[in-house]
């Protein structure tokens, strides 16, 4: 799951080196935290939430059973 989700969000930013999962696992969710260059922000929201919407749904459709994954995008501080 890691290695899909980097390959789709590298393809989206300018600045793929500064990308970096963070992932906490439960018990049957799963959240991880996407950070990035300041300037990819909007790159990987999309317009009106669009792009990550769909991250989401092509990375819980590749989950395990009934594990959920939950995608947040940390903004840096400028």
């Amino acid at each position: 799951m890691e290695k899909l989700l980097l390959n789709i969000l590298r393809a989206l930013v300018q600045v793929p080196e500064d990308l970096d999962l963070q992932e906490v696992k439960g018990a049957t969710t799963t959240f991880v935290e996407i950070r990035c260059a300041l300037k990819d922000v909007g790159c990987i929201i999309g317009k009106n939430g669009k792009t990550i919407s769909a991250i989401r749904v092509l990375i819980n459709a590749t989950s395990r059973g009934d594990e959920t994954i939950v995608l947040e995008v940390i903004e840096p501080d400028a």
